[in-house]
């Protein structure tokens, strides 16, 4: 329920402080919350329901799940620092590509696939 409202807060651009201003729900109540030692009354979640202009089930429904990233994760970092580490010919793609335009290296990418292909590594 606490990443529903999150969500809430995220989607309307405000943070747990401000809603507890202006709905009068202390904000303790928002940090017991979070915490998981506290589990708001359905007059709360009444409360919250109305501020956010939606209905009280919207509380009960599991969030959204995050959009899925394009970003690299610590660990493929650190896989991908581990290769130009340990491989010079991966250091030298690196080299050439950092100054490349996108098309070059879409280019340089089917080329490579290309090559796989050709001996039968993919």
């Amino acid at each position: 329920m606490y990443a529903v409202f999150m969500q809430l807060c995220e989607n309307r651009n405000v943070t747990p402080y401000q809603v507890a201003k202006e709905t009068g729900i202390s904000n303790s109540t928002f940090v017991r919350w979070r915490r998981g030692s506290y589990e708001p009354r359905i007059s709360t979640l009444q409360k919250l329901a109305d501020y956010f202009g939606v209905p009280v089930e919207r509380f009960k429904e599991a969030p959204p799940a995050p959009a899925p990233s394009d970003e690299p994760t610590a660990s493929e970092l650190m896989e991908y620092l581990e290769m130009l580490r340990s491989r010079s010919e991966c250091r030298m793609l690196f080299s050439l590509a950092k100054d490349a335009t996108e098309a070059d290296v879409r280019r340089a990418v089917a080329v490579i696939e290309a090559l796989r292909r050709e001996e039968g590594r993919e």
